[in-house]
């Protein structure tokens, strides 16, 4: 199966270092050069070592040069395109339409593509070994906690979200060793946000932090990170575009978790049908 070189690249973006991204950048702006040069020619270029370029692809998976110009080169040759995610003035509704799927689509698989198994599987065991879980997010990011009360009301653990960053603090301040808190914040350098995982890491609270920066002040507070990958477009922001991303990673720990506490979670879920049945026509 042949990798998706510029997908590894774009998702794992973020984390490189200064110099991992200059040829990052050199390899999505100009594929051509590397299908059709070689690694001298490419180093040259960039005034890097060989050396260099060849650990930044063995650092995006490839076993060396040779192998992430062949995935490139079946990528930028295939006849089936991705489509041009830049939104023009001229595009109609249709066009708009299928250039923001696109995007979601891709956000989808770049964000599956960093997902780390030991961090996932670190952050399910807190949530199932957790007496309460409290979700917080500020702005945007609160609507996805709300989200995720939503999905984890039905689990049988005790959970709860709060739109207003006040009641956030307060809520914080009553969780102890035993509970677990999700912190959700696209840039992960929201002050708000910052704070009140402060209150909750001074009780001893499990944290897992859910945004889009590994370098940020939020994930390198909590216990352990799920990263999120998403682009920028003129008409909408790489915050925006993330969400989708923070939705699926909250799927992910929910339909974890229903799995794990099958028991618990069945009865808590027949519990939650029951109290809804009678809304419906």
């Amino acid at each position: 199966m042949v990798q998706n070189c510029l997908g590894k690249i774009r998702s794992h973006f973020a984390r490189f270092s200064e110099k991992e991204k200059k040829i990052a950048n050199y390899i999505l702006n100009h594929p051509e050069k590397i299908i059709h040069g070689t690694i001298n020619e490419v180093a040259e270029d960039l005034r890097v070592a060989d050396a260099t370029v060849f650990r930044f692809c063995k650092r995006i998976g490839f076993k060396g040069y040779q192998a992430m110009k062949i995935s490139l080169a079946s990528e930028t040759m295939s006849p089936v395109q991705q489509i041009n995610e830049k939104i023009l003035e001229e595009d109609d509704e249709k066009t708009v339409s299928q250039k923001i799927f696109h995007s979601n689509i891709r956000t989808l698989e770049n964000t599956l593509e960093i997902l780390e198994q030991s961090s996932i599987q670190k952050a399910v065991q807190f949530l199932l070994q957790a007496r309460r879980i409290h979700f917080f997010g500020i702005g945007g990011s609160s609507v996805i906690a709300m989200d995720a009360y939503h999905k984890f009301i039905r689990s049988g653990i005790d959970s709860f979200a709060f739109i207003d960053s006040h009641f956030q603090r307060m809520s914080a301040s009553q969780l102890t060793e035993k509970d677990a808190a999700v912190f959700i914040s696209h840039s992960g350098s929201n002050k708000e946000i910052m704070e009140i995982l402060d209150v909750a890491k001074k009780n001893g609270v499990k944290t897992i932090g859910i945004t889009s920066f590994p370098k940020s002040p939020l994930s390198q507070g909590v216990n352990v990170a799920l990263y999120t990958s998403s682009e920028e477009t003129e008409y909408r922001s790489e915050a925006l575009a993330s969400r989708i991303g923070q939705l699926s990673l909250i799927d992910a720990l929910y339909a974890n978790i229903m799995m794990l506490n099958k028991q618990k979670a069945e009865v808590s879920l027949e519990k939650v049908r029951d109290a809804i049945s009678n809304t419906r026509m």
